[in-house]
């Protein structure tokens, strides 16, 4: 078995949760000996499509032509492309109509969570069977260094009893940033990093403007890969993930597999693996997070950091490679 791993726009998502998914999925296949390609041209027995594009339906279409199966991972819903991009409202009509029709085309859909496996079961046509796997966390990639918490450190110029509260992603609303500048204005004590990066053209005026008037607190050095955002992730102390909607949230798998206590919002996607106050902590508004991020500062989550790193086990990428393959196999004899 051959497999087709599709991302149209790749470069452009590279610093996406998608882009960091297109990364999990060649590790699980490697490490359950899979061969894949990332070449549409290349013959291949099975397409895995990761995107909702204009190229990505015309590739649907040309596999189904030739009677290939097709997987189309959903990564996006309707609710979480709200609130995104500059004009998203414009937008939202033409980018919901490409979702249900690369949807509503597939052999199957993979979706991270129970929850969006819900939401997507739930849209007008969608009739193919809807699989949740998580977009996996590998392990060893997460484990702590003494020298990438340095580099992180002195990157940072940190002093060494400075309370640090990172947050990661897009500069999106959805994402929770504003929340996340009004929680750093109220906890002038505490250093607050924001790792992320959206070009001016494509985040919203409300953002930009948030981004000017930010707390003196609040750090934001753009997108950083490699060893200063592991060493981050493992030195910080406490991922604050303030997002609106999501479909699994690969930060806070990131988060859980650096022994790094996380605060989520309380919203449905987080339900029924994530458990304030067992694996993680849990708010429902910014006096609730201020509350939680206090008493992470100042009080021993060890037992909260195992249990969470439990959790993180279940979705380490050999696994989720198995459950993955195991998804090719059963399309592909039906």
């Amino acid at each position: 078995m051959k497999v087709l791993l599709y991302f149209e726009k790749e470069k452009a998502l590279r610093q996406s949760g998608i882009g960091r998914a297109l990364r999990h999925q060649k590790q699980a296949l490697e490490a359950n000996g899979v061969d894949y390609t990332l070449d549409p041209k290349d013959s291949f027995d099975i397409a895995h499509i990761n995107t909702n594009f204009f190229e990505s339906y015309r590739l649907l279409k040309r596999c189904k032509k030739e009677g290939k199966k097709v997987i189309v991972h959903g990564h996006s819903t309707f609710e979480d492309f709200r609130k995104s991009f500059r004009c998203w409202k414009l937008i939202e009509p033409f980018f919901d109509r490409l979702i249900i029709r690369m949807y509503r085309n597939a052999d199957a859909i993979i979706t991270p969570t129970q929850y969006s496996k819900h939401l997507i079961e739930n849209y007008k046509g969608v009739t193919c069977p809807v699989y949740s796997l998580s977009n996996g966390i590998n392990l060893p990639d997460y484990a702590y260094s003494g020298k990438k918490v340095k580099q992180f450190r002195n990157y940072f110029k940190l002093k060494p009893q400075e309370k640090v509260v990172i947050g990661v992603g897009l500069f999106f609303e959805r994402k929770g940033i504003l929340d996340f500048f009004e929680i750093a204005r109220q906890m002038p004590d505490v250093k607050f990093i924001w790792f992320g990066h959206l070009s001016k053209i494509m985040t919203q005026g409300k953002i930009l403007r948030a981004i000017k008037k930010r707390p003196s607190n609040v750090i934001m050095p753009g997108y950083i890969d490699g060893d200063i955002i592991k060493g981050a992730f493992s030195n910080a102390n406490l991922v604050l993930f303030p997002t609106l909607e999501e479909t699994e949230g690969i930060v806070v798998l990131e988060a859980l597999a650096s022994k790094t206590p996380v605060l989520v919002r309380d919203i449905p996607v987080f339900d029924g693996w994530l458990e304030d106050n067992v694996n993680c902590l849990k708010a429902k508004d910014n006096d609730e997070f201020i509350k939680k991020i206090n008493y992470a500062l100042y009080n021993d989550l060890s037992n909260i950091i195992e249990n969470g790193y439990k959790t993180v086990t279940e979705r380490e990428i050999a696994l989720v490679g198995k459950e993955l393959v195991n998804i090719y196999h059963e399309v592909l004899k039906n």
